[in-house]
């Protein structure tokens, strides 16, 4: 059932195909003109068509209607991510409210290069080596001014293992090991 009445003649003939297009190209729905003209769907269509109309998908008309600087500031800042801190897509999709594909678009769209998969993974590997060696330099100054090995391992919650690895990966020159007990002449045989 058609929810609009049939549009007379002379009333679907002022509607010109020039006109359905020139509302079509300034971001309208074609059951926008269907319901502002009162012509049906299919006759919108090939009016559409017959002035040559180059007819778009439903993602390009959201896109064509959203604000175009308020797009460029999120795609500016999907780049910033996916550049500077090795975001993947999928986190670019998730801080975007976009799919991966939409985020794809918008990282495009900023003048960013898709990286691969391995790219990636060198990119997020790179970035944990930096963020362990800061946590051993912070180590070292602690190991410098004073601290033990076991204090600071009780501290960080690492093991004794892992803050000597990282107090040498600093270049830390260690402190002389005590030896606790009584102390014994190397000379006299016990």
């Amino acid at each position: 059932m058609n929810p609009h009445p049939p549009a007379t003649s002379d009333a679907s003939e002022a509607v010109t195909p020039q006109a359905l297009r020139k509302q079509y190209e300034a971001g309208a729905t074609v059951d926008e003109l269907v319901t502002a003209s009162g012509l049906s769907y299919g006759t919108v269509l090939n009016r559409l068509h017959d002035a040559g109309t180059v007819m778009r998908t439903s993602w390009q008309t959201r896109r064509m209607r959203q604000n175009p600087q308020a797009r460029q500031r999120l795609a500016a800042h999907l780049r910033t991510l996916y550049e500077q801190h090795g975001a993947t897509l999928t986190e670019l999709a998730a801080a975007a409210g976009e799919t991966r594909r939409g985020a794809r678009r918008l990282l495009i769209e900023a003048g960013g290069t898709v990286r691969t998969t391995q790219q990636t993974l060198r990119i997020r590997a790179a970035a944990r080596a930096a963020e362990r060696y800061k946590v051993a330099l912070s180590l070292r100054a602690r190991y410098e001014a004073g601290a033990t090995v076991p204090e600071l391992a009780k501290e960080h919650s690492y093991s004794l293992a892992t803050v000597y690895r990282l107090l040498h990966q600093a270049g830390t020159h260690m402190r002389p090991q005590h030896t606790h007990g009584p102390a014994h002449d190397p000379w006299k045989r016990p």
